[in-house]
């Protein structure tokens, strides 16, 4: 067939029109140069596979512009097909479409490429370094005509950012099916997955980016407040109900996910100091209120820092500068520091997610730019040295925990194999806990609570308080510690000022307190006390990814490794009608270091709605710690035997009988095995 019967043949397309050339603004933060390893035939490919999208009266136009970006930004983005009005989640009114779902994930898109909220809204970057809602602006037009044509018997089909169309299906079904950069096993590693997304055929959608469910840092901030505060209480001596007044968290990153710290700490009335390189990424967390003071100053940051724990109140501190430069100042000066994490982004060390100690922001993106090797080496140096103070540090007294930012393996592939238990290989994980090991696990995925969140697509903030106090109506905080704290954040949420974006809201919750805030938002959908809400999570949840790093950090059977979880989780979300469904490689940590499930429900006042929330609800999280239960995480199996109790007639869940760990050590303790003879 020639082009131009390819193009009568689709009814869905872009038009044969050339846009204008965009402007980009000064100020608007903007992806460093990705890294480029294709060969020649792979770079005609590229430039073929992103011609595709556009009617051939246009190709010769633009392939020398994408075959440019291709070359000088590592990537083909097609800026010219950019909106040349302000991107953000416009209330759902204002958007075209056939049904409420279609619109509402208009404004979702929308709302995490907004300038406030992304990282790099130019390059559809929504955080995480390389978290994108789409690989291109040709997608992103695409995508937006299939909403606005997608009416209630269909399905989107989304594969990497790419539509590749809208297909029939049933009421019921899932409006939009996500995944992005699965890969064959053989071929799942960051190497093979760079050049696919280079060729435009894969995209990293992280956690939340390529799920459209990003609702700005404030995701994050309710997790980073459980864990800092749980911390102080399993650590630090902090009663139950007491609070991190007089205590110091250090910790680095003010990106779209490390920016929630600051804030957290806040609420958790600690004082906290926040490394940063990016002096822009400071100046957007500043201005919005999420971090209070901007030092430059390693010696005046902890003495103001000080001063602050003295009195008792709190203040978050923004050092700009490197975080190992910030450690190195502590040792030298003996200054204890209580709690210490790290959240930069090494699920992407060698791509800039981690500046190396002795060059500035703008170096950095010089020498990744112009010469790869030498900042690798440089990347290596610093994450050794930055093991090595954490681990004087701890020696000292300090209680330090991976944030899951895969942290740990990063200094283990810099070459520090002592950082691993066996000083050999990962597989009996690291020296350090990571915070779902030690705290986010047992304390609150083993009982089921996790980042439920939702968005009023109205755009009205008095939308947003209603759902606040009505999900606040739910909770009975005498029930356990975690109900107690989950009431307080969510009573003082709009006081504290969370929301970036359009009108959202996080809040951790159980199976059956999702599912009870859920119907109580879906009646009022009905009953026009509220407009359209919608619901979801982040995918960093107790039943939605399986990451032996991270989410799955506390399984110790053996299956962290596997990723049976995160697929079910997904499949039985479809099978149960969520409004979208997304499976996701690498959300967190990186390529072949996980596969997250996510979710998005639109909820319209319907009785339909109702039915999927009953069925779907429960078993997104319940899938989690079943799993949690059948590995023998004690809180776990005693959230399982309560819940069997409950849903008696309902669901029926399998449960481990417990083996005696004295009766293995005989029966096993004649059998000699080769220590480490697999280890490669």
């Amino acid at each position: 067939m020639n082009n131009a019967e390819i193009g009568k043949a689709m009814v869905i397309k872009l038009d044969p029109v050339l846009p204008e050339y965009p402007t980009f603004k000064e100020g608007v933060r903007r992806a460093p140069k990705r890294e480029l390893t294709l060969n020649k035939r792979e770079i005609k490919l590229a430039v073929a596979n992103a011609l595709r999208y556009v009617p051939e009266e246009l190709h010769e136009q633009l392939a020398p512009e994408f075959l440019d970006e291709l070359l000088t930004r590592g990537r083909i983005y097609g800026y010219r097909f950019m909106p040349k009005e302000r991107i953000y989640g416009r209330p759902i009114d204002e958007y075209k479409g056939k049904c409420v779902e279609g619109k509402a994930f208009q404004v979702m898109i929308d709302n995490n490429l907004d300038h406030d909220v992304a990282l790099y809204p130019y390059e559809l970057v929504t955080y995480g370094e390389t978290g994108q809602v789409c690989q291109n602006w040709m997608q992103y037009q695409l995508i937006k005509r299939y909403l606005e044509e997608l009416t209630d018997e269909h399905t989107l089909v989304m594969m990497s950012g790419h539509p590749m169309g809208l297909f029939k299906s049933h009421k019921t079904s899932p409006r939009v099916i996500v995944t992005n950069g699965l890969m064959v096993g053989m071929f799942d590693n960051p190497e093979d997955w760079a050049k696919a997304t280079a060729m435009g055929v894969s995209s990293y959608g992280q956690m939340t980016a390529g799920g459209w469910m990003y609702i700005g840092p404030q995701g994050i901030v309710h997790g980073t407040f459980n864990t800092i505060l749980n911390a102080g209480r399993k650590f630090l001596g902090v009663p139950q109900d007491g609070d991190l007044a007089g205590h110091l968290f250090v910790t680095s990153g003010l990106g779209g996910m490390s920016g929630a710290q600051p804030k957290a700490i806040e609420i958790a009335r600690g004082v906290g100091i926040v490394a940063e390189v990016d002096a822009s990424r400071i100046e957007t967390r500043h201005s919005q209120g999420w971090v209070s003071l901007v030092i430059e100053d390693a010696a005046e940051a902890f003495r103001v820092a000080e001063e602050y724990m003295e009195k008792k109140e709190t203040v978050s501190i923004a050092y700009h500068g490197n975080i190992v430069d910030l450690l190195q100042y502590a040792v030298d000066n003996n200054i204890k520091i209580e709690l210490l994490s790290d959240q930069t982004s090494c699920h992407v060390p060698y791509d800039g997610g981690y500046c190396p100690q002795g060059l500035t922001f703008e170096e950095r993106t010089e020498m990744l730019a112009n010469d790869k090797e030498r900042f690798c080496e440089l990347v290596d140096q610093t994450l050794v040295k930055h093991y090595h103070l954490i681990k004087t540090l701890v020696e000292r007294g300090s209680y330090f925990f991976d944030y899951g930012n895969s942290f740990m393996r990063a200094v283990f592939d810099a070459g520090a194999k002592d950082i691993a238990k066996n000083g050999v290989d990962t597989s009996e994980g690291f020296i350090f806990p990571s915070y779902v090991e030690d705290i986010l696990g047992p304390e609150l995925f083993d009982y089921g609570y996790g980042p439920f969140r939702w968005c009023c697509l109205s755009g009205k903030p008095e939308d947003l308080r209603a759902t606040d106090h009505a999900a606040m109506e739910v909770i009975d905080p005498n029930r356990r510690s975690q109900d107690r704290d989950n009431y307080i954040w969510i009573r003082d949420a709009e006081k504290n000022k969370l929301v970036v974006g359009t009108q959202c809201r996080i809040l951790y919750q159980d199976a059956l307190g999702r599912r009870d805030i859920a119907l109580k938002f879906n009646e009022m959908v009905r009953k026009g006390e509220i407009g359209p809400v919608m619901l979801g999570r982040d995918h960093h949840d107790t039943g939605g990814t399986d990451s032996p790093y991270r989410e799955t950090s506390n399984i110790y059977d053996g299956s962290n490794i596997t990723a049976d979880m995160a697929v079910h989780c997904y499949a039985g979300n479809a099978a149960r009608g969520m409004s979208l469904v997304a499976l996701h490689n690498g959300g967190g940590v990186g390529i072949s270091k996980s596969i997250n499930g996510g979710f998005g429900m639109v909820l319209d006042g319907s009785e339909r709605v109702d039915e999927i929330l009953r069925a779907a609800i429960p078993w997104d999280t319940m899938i989690g710690v079943s799993r949690r239960s059948w590995g023998r995480c004690e809180h776990s199996i005693e959230t399982v035997a309560e819940y069997n109790k409950t849903r008696e007639g309902q669901d029926y869940i399998t449960m481990p009988y417990l083996a005696d760990e004295d009766m293995i050590e005989r029966v096993c303790k004649d059998v000699a095995v080769e220590e480490h003879h697999a280890h490669h």
